[in-house]
């Protein structure tokens, strides 16, 4: 799943998709990307580090990560650890965002318009964390359940999931995060349409209108990692795709991604999935999780 994901989670019949989830799995992390629908991470097991818009946490099991429209995040492993989650993804229909009502107006529409922001972390520290965990099993168990009247039991239990968002005051108006943020984007949107082309840090410094150094700086702080190393990121996890949905050979899986240099693309092959791609294509074909769909 890459920056601004053109799969769409949700359609008019089904306005949700699960995913059961594994990181590491068939690749380390989950690169930084958005989407257009709000999105539920239940922690069942382990811990990672999630990057979410401009706040960096480590989760662990038990804990709830709510992800608004349109917010920046990413998934990291956390040192050797591995982390098991539940992810629903879902549109904002499901809530009542095109609603005439004033609770749509005041607290769900601000969500869609980046006008509010979602405390994003949810541990066992919060207040009325017996009731989110509740409501969060309730809301997965309506998604596998995958029945219509389900769906009804799902659109009441995240609406109570908001308004105990609301009533704790864990949704407040969004500061103005400057130009600066929406120049990464614009940064991060062209690595996502060319980045199996040739690509400089100063090309993406002068797209951001920063300098070289400062656009470095400020691109590490909101993707997690450097400009080369998350152009990497993305050139691998097409490969991983390559390798196990096609016949392609290790060199011309290598070259549509755009590396130019064989060794270089095992080398940084074996650096992000921990094996060669010969290995990885001969193991990874009975993957038990959903995360490579994602």
């Amino acid at each position: 799943m890459a920056l601004k994901e053109k799969r769409k989670h949700s359609s008019e019949l089904v306005p949700f998709s699960y995913y059961k989830c594994l990181i590491p799995d068939f690749f380390p992390c989950v690169p930084l990307h958005w989407h257009s629908e709000f999105e539920i991470n239940y922690i069942l097991d382990g811990s990672a580090e999630f990057l979410c818009g401009e706040e960096r946490f480590i989760t662990r099991k038990g804990d709830i990560v709510i992800i608004p429209p349109n917010m920046s995040h990413a998934i990291y492993t956390f040192g050797n650890s591995t982390q098991r989650y539940d992810t629903i993804v879902f549109s904002a229909d499901m809530i009542g965002a095109h609603a005439n009502d004033r609770s749509a107006a005041e607290c769900i529409i601000p969500l869609m318009n980046s006008h509010s922001v979602i405390k994003p972390h949810i541990t066992a520290e919060h207040p009325y964390y017996s009731e989110f965990k509740t409501i969060t099993e309730n809301i997965f168990s309506c998604a596998k359940g995958d029945s219509y009247k389900l769906d009804m039991l799902m659109k009441s239990e995240l609406l109570r999931l908001f308004w105990l968002l609301e009533d704790n005051e864990d949704i407040h108006a969004a500061a103005d995060c400057g130009s600066e943020y929406s120049s990464i984007r614009s940064s991060l949107e062209y690595i996502n349409e060319n980045f199996c082309e040739n690509i400089t840090v100063q090309q993406l410094a002068d797209i951001s209108h920063l300098s070289k150094s400062y656009f470095m700086s400020r691109f590490r702080q909101s993707a997690g990692v450097g400009a080369i190393e998350y152009i990497n990121q993305l050139r691998i996890k097409k490969a991983c795709r390559l390798l196990l949905e096609s016949s392609m050979s290790m060199t011309e899986a290598a070259f549509e991604c755009g590396f130019r240099n064989i060794s270089n693309f095992n080398r940084q092959f074996k650096k992000l999935v921990g094996c060669t791609p010969c290995e990885y294509r001969k193991h990874s074909g009975s993957a038990n999780y959903s995360q490579a769909s994602r």
